[in-house]
Order: C-alpha cells, then structure tokens, then sequence
C-alpha cells in the first residue's frame, strides 16, 4: 500500500505556489496538490489531471497582464470563430468588388427612401461593407467597455467566493497568488468574450444589429455574407433583402447621430448591470464536494449546472429591466420608420419585416 503523503503546511504551499509560477512543478509537488484537495475538499483527483490542469494555468498566466480580460486572447479566439465554416459550409472571406458595390448601392438608395419618412438627417460619414472579421476588429474596441465592468465585477465576487470557501491555512497561500489568479482568470475571460464575439460576427447583417453601434461614430456597415443567409428560405429576391437590411441600418444611424447621448446612456446601463453581480458561495462549495474530477462528464454537467452563474439582486433586475426597455424603444422606432420608408415600394416589405422579427425573438 502506498504511503499517503504528509499534509502540507501554509508555508509549503506557498512556496508550491510560487514553483508553479515559475513553471518549476516536480512529481512530489503534484502529490501535495492532491493531498491538500483530497483533505479540505474531499476529491480524490488523479496525478495527470493535476498535472495537465497546471500546464493549462501556466500556459495562461505566460501573456501579459491586460487587466481583467485579456484582449488579444479575445482577439484571436473572435477571429478564429469568425473564420470557422457554417454548418452550410460557407466560410468567411474578404468582400468581393460586385458584392461590395450592390450594398453600398443599396445604403444610398436607404438614405433616400428615409429622406421621406423621417426629418432625421442622415448622419453617415463612413460607409462600409465588411466579411466577420473585419466586423470583429472594428467593433472589438466598443466590447472593452462593455465588457470590462462585468469581468471587474465577476472577479471581484469569484475572490471573494474563494476566500470565503478557504480551509483559514490555505488563506494566505491564496492571497499570495492573487495576482496569479488575476491573470488565469483574465485569460479565462478574454476566451469567452472573445469567442462571443466570434459567434456574433456570423450573425450580425450590420454595424448596429443588436441595438447599439459598435462602431466609430458615423460609420454604417452592411455584412454581405450573413445578409446572403439571412435571405435564405425567405423567398425574397436577394437585392430587396440586402435594400430592406441597408434600410434599417440606415435608421439606426440616423436615431444614434441625432441622439449622440444615446450610446453613453445604453453603455450605462449595461455598466449598472454588471455592478449587481454576486455570485452564489453556497451552491458553488456544494458543486465542487458532489463532483468526481475523474468524469469529464460531471465535470461538464457541474459548469453548466449554474454553479458561477451570478445571483440576479432586484436592483439588478431594475437595471436590466431598464436596458430592455431603451433596446426595445430604439428596435420600436427603427422597425416603424424602416416600415414607412419599405412597404409601399418594396413588395416584400411584410414578410422581411415579419422575418426580422422572427430573428430578433
């Protein structure tokens, strides 16, 4: 029978924190891993798995310290979700020069049909017409600040859920390795965000699709690859729907332009969300005891079982509530004027619209 090794003490695990910093981890100092969650947490995790979680850490404290989201982790990880193949097959790739033009024909037959309907000005100075990942790198810059007060505040309620869950001897070591866990969980951060972004760049028909420009201001921009899918199955000739969808963009340009506080006001609001979150210490120590590390199925059930989901605070849901409404205002008004300016001149003016908001539920 083999020898169970001796528990370490706080400082042994200080200065085992300290070697996997400096990527020096030997055999013994994986065992005393193992020991240390086999005595405080009661899992039983085999020597390979703690091995392979630690190359993992190392591998995503070796980037620089980017704050809490590593952006060029979520740079690559957008761009690579971007460029992955649909399920039809079909792939990013650069703008060809005739579908380039047939968009920016159809934004300027947007603004006239408009001029009609709405004493909004067209407030356009930057017309553009881009493949996903030219839609990921111009709107990345307006992810940081929506991104950024939620990952503050994410981390800030995870340090705090892990301090409180602490045996008080492994305190210490964690408030040592605070920085280390910083950087883990800013790399951690930056992949999902960055792979958010990624999905989102396949579906997105234009610069303002979800609501809120994301881009630099006056600029528009139609995305002729996911207008293309969004037009399948519709029945609709190909040049109405990419007319239908330069149209609305068109209306959020002008309701932006001539609201230039409204952007600030949404961004807010998303900042006042990201304030409220709390996480649950309860259930996250009650998920980690009941998991068997060795089955990589518990394991996933457990992360998708809303163990670090964060607890909505009336205050939150106020504020949530708030968004929903200003997005739905803004969607209100542009599908109204997108309507005057279509229904009488394109004959499928209806069924895009019914389509669209098919797409938007």
């Amino acid at each position: 029978m083999s020898q169970q090794p001796d528990e370490p003490t706080p400082e042994q695990l200080e200065e085992l924190m300290r070697r996997l910093a400096s990527g020096q981890l030997s055999p013994d100092d994986v065992a005393k891993i193992q020991s240390e969650l086999a005595s405080t947490l009661g899992m039983n995790v085999p020597p390979a798995m703690i091995q392979q979680a630690m190359e993992q850490m190392r591998a995503m404290m070796s980037g620089p310290d980017e704050g809490p989201v590593r952006w060029s982790l979520a740079q690559d990880a957008a761009r690579k979700a971007a460029a992955a193949p649909d399920d039809e097959g079909t792939s990013d790739s650069s703008v060809s020069a005739t579908a380039r033009q047939q968009c920016l024909d159809a934004l300027r037959v947007a603004d006239v049909w408009l001029n009609g309907v709405t004493t909004l000005p067209a407030s356009s100075t930057d017309e553009r017409v881009w493949s996903r990942a030219e839609w990921v790198e111009a709107s990345l810059p307006t992810w940081r600040p929506l991104c950024q007060p939620v990952a503050e505040q994410v981390a800030q309620s995870l340090s705090a859920a892990m301090a409180e869950q602490l045996p008080e001897q492994m305190r210490t070591m964690a408030e040592q390795a605070v920085g280390m866990m910083r950087r883990m969980g800013a790399a951690v951060f930056g992949a999902q965000v960055g792979t958010a972004v990624g999905t989102l760049s396949r579906e997105v028909v234009s610069a303002h699709d979800i609501g809120i420009p994301l881009t630099a201001q006056g600029t528009i921009a139609l995305l002729p690859t996911n207008i293309d899918r969004f037009g399948e199955g519709l029945e609709v000739p190909p040049e109405e729907v990419r007319l239908y969808v330069a149209l609305r963009e068109s209306a959020y340009a002008r309701l932006f332009g001539h609201a230039p506080w409204l952007r600030a006001h949404v961004l807010s609001l998303v900042t006042e969300f990201a304030r409220g979150i709390t996480i649950d210490t309860d259930a996250m120590t009650e998920a980690v005891r009941s998991v068997d590390p060795s089955n990589p199925e518990a394991l996933r059930e457990a992360m998708s079982s809303g163990m670090f989901e964060p607890q909505r605070t009336p205050t939150q849901q106020a504020a949530l509530t708030r968004l929903e409404t200003m997005l739905a205002l803004i969607e209100g008004w542009v599908d109204e004027v997108t309507n005057a300016a279509a229904s009488s001149t394109l004959p499928s003016a209806g069924r895009l619209r019914e389509a669209v908001r098919r797409r938007r539920a």
